[in-house]
């Protein structure tokens, strides 16, 4: 998905052109070691989702960004940056964009003290930006946390409910899409009703966002994910379609005889036929799509008609090439 072409809005592409300088200036410390560490997934590219989703709610693509919409998008980044050279050491993952993990290359303790800084320059960024937005920032950082311990806490656990993964990805990922709206719509000086309305696409954004991965786990190819399709099976990340699987009248029990554990390649590979062969996939559609009701009933309360249908075209957008049964 070109996620530019389907947004529409010409102006928010030049303007992350400026903000990717901006980003690599933020952590470049003048310590030739700490900025090689700090700027390597930077450097690695990446879709620069959050930042995009904060410039479009702050300019609907009707003005160049002002230095503060940058700003906003670049804390946003750093926060996800940050919390992804966390990730890689508690999954011990060795490939991040096509390159080395930071992890991988430098070892852990590098790895998360580097994810500390990039942390600490986002709050300082936040709190230059004045204290709504760094208190924004601070909560979402607690919502990022308590999404990470939901899904550790229930890792490995074929009893996991449906309201414990809802709770994990809303704060892993929809808490920070989320976020990133409502600081560009803050930084722009939208009226509150608007600032809620875009903060609360965010979250059903992050949330079909999420599904749609969890989705494209079970059933794209190794080489579209980069990595085994059903991965999470295998780590004991058991998402929606798992759960639904695991209820399944044909093939729940054995589907369950199997996990709980790690899985071995074969292993993993018949956890996952018998998910697709379940309606699960189609129930975490159709999860999605109500995500996506709530997203485009949100953003009728934003009267900026091109960021409206640009940000309604990029949330079907998620769902374009999924498999619906």
């Amino acid at each position: 998905m070109n996620i530019h072409e389907r947004l529409g809005l010409t102006q928010v592409e030049a303007d992350l052109r400026q903000l990717e300088i901006l980003l690599t200036e933020s952590v470049v410390f003048g310590d030739p070691y700490l900025d090689q560490v700090t700027t390597h997934l930077i450097n690695a590219g990446g879709k620069r989702l959050r930042p995009l989703l904060a410039v479009a709610s702050a300019t609907g693509g009707a003005r160049e960004a002002t230095r503060d919409d940058l700003l906003g998008g670049v804390a946003l980044e750093l926060m996800h940056l940050a919390s992804l050279y966390h990730d890689d050491v508690m999954d011990e993952a060795e490939v991040r964009r096509n390159v080395d993990s930071v992890n991988a290359r430098y070892g852990n303790l590098v790895a998360i003290v580097a994810g500390d800084y990039l942390m600490a320059r986002s709050a300082a960024i936040a709190a230059d930006l004045g204290t709504e937005i760094a208190g924004l920032l601070a909560r979402t950082l607690a919502w990022l946390t308590r999404g990470q311990v939901a899904e550790v806490r229930t890792s490995f656990d074929t009893n996991r409910q449906i309201d414990d993964y809802y709770q994990a990805i809303e704060g892993k990922t929809a808490s920070l899409m989320a976020a990133s709206c409502r600081v560009g719509a803050i930084t722009a000086g939208r009226p509150s009703g608007e600032v809620d309305a875009l903060d609360e696409f965010g979250r059903c954004f992050g949330m079909v966002y999420q599904l749609r991965d969890d989705i494209l786990d079970m059933v794209a190819t190794d080489g579209q994910l980069g990595k085994p399709a059903g991965q999470d099976l295998a780590e004991g990340i058991y998402t929606l379609p798992a759960l639904h699987a695991m209820k399944d009248a044909a093939v729940g029990e054995e589907l369950r005889g199997m996990l709980g554990r790690a899985l071995n390649d074969d292993e993993r590979e018949r956890a996952r036929k018998l998910v697709v062969s379940t309606d699960a996939i189609a129930a975490t559609y159709e999860a999605a799509r109500t995500f996506v009701a709530q997203g485009r009933t949100a953003l009728e309360a934003v009267s900026d008609e091109p960021l409206r249908k640009g940000f309604a075209s990029l949330l079907e957008a998620l769902l374009e090439g999924l498999p619906e049964a």
